[in-house]
């Protein structure tokens, strides 16, 4: 560039003085030249290393007008469409966007949660039905289309406040997406894991039944090996499961597959789900 022309010529001029004057010095030293012509000497160096000085100013002006031309994102990721097209005067200030740069590995998820929820959350916490579980160790699950993002996330933040128009509080999740899998708005759902009840009791969904008056009822194995129906009250469903609240205690049997083969009060011969079922065992009622 023009600058470091400009440094260079300044160089060369600066190794010139200094030869210059190491001369006029020496003949001074000698008397064979004036001091006038020394001191003439000494001021033509000084004034070279200045000129040098400001060649190299400029040069580094140059060079640093250079990078800003250069735009470089703060954040790595996925750039979209260019916005404005080459060639195009953009300014320091300007306030069109050049493109968009999206992270994609981590990715971040909004959802929200009732307020109400958070209360009755609380409520059970304080009642110690559950155990909190800590923010950095909650566990944060996302649904894709039915089925469930194989990387799980964490918490990041809670709102400390409710958005007065909806009821609700908004949380941020963090979630790795090395294969960028997940993308920039779309549509998920998400499992968060905030208290856990250890002493709860889950059931698969198929068998809960509704009876005439729209209650919650199973299928029981007694003892004796007889098929009893047992109202409960269930609560939340998760995964798959109904968590019951009331009418059943643990080590209960409780009838998943098989209804249309048996009615309340028949003998049978109940088989573990947990078993493999054999060809003629099939037929028979399977039990959780």
């Amino acid at each position: 560039m023009a600058q470091e022309a400009a440094q260079a010529k300044a160089q060369a001029v600066l190794d010139q003085a200094n030869k210059q004057a190491h001369r006029i010095a020496t003949l001074a030293s000698q008397h064979v030249t004036s001091e006038a012509e020394n001191e003439k000497a000494i001021a033509a160096k000084r004034q070279a290393e200045a000129d040098l000085a400001a060649r190299k100013a400029e040069v580094a002006r140059a060079k640093l007008n250079l990078d800003y031309a250069t735009i470089r994102a703060p954040i790595k990721g996925r750039i979209g469409a260019a916005l404005v097209s080459e060639g195009a005067l953009v300014t320091a200030n300007d306030t069109t966007n050049l493109a968009t740069i999206r992270q994609l590995d981590p990715i971040y998820a909004d959802f929200t949660q009732s307020a109400a929820d958070l209360i009755r959350l609380r409520d059970a916490l304080d009642r110690g039905d559950l155990e909190e579980v800590s923010k950095g160790a909650a566990k944060v699950r996302l649904i894709i289309d039915g089925r469930k993002y194989p990387l799980d996330g964490r918490l990041l933040f809670s709102e400390a406040k409710v958005d007065a128009s909806t009821g609700q509080v908004t949380l941020r999740g963090e979630f790795p997406n090395p294969n960028g899998e997940l993308l920039p708005g779309m549509y998920v759902r998400v499992m968060i894991e905030q208290g856990v009840d250890t002493d709860a009791i889950a059931i698969p969904e198929q068998a809960v039944q509704r009876g005439n008056s729209g209650s919650s009822e199973v299928y029981v194995v007694k003892p004796d090996g007889r098929i009893a129906k047992q109202a409960i009250r269930t609560g939340d469903l998760q995964d798959g499961k109904w968590l019951v609240s009331e009418g059943l205690k643990a080590g209960d049997h409780v009838v998943v597959e098989g209804f249309q083969k048996f009615v309340a009060g028949d003998l049978v011969s109940p088989i573990s789900t947990d078993a493999k079922l054999s060809a003629d065992a099939a037929a028979k009622p399977a039990v959780n």
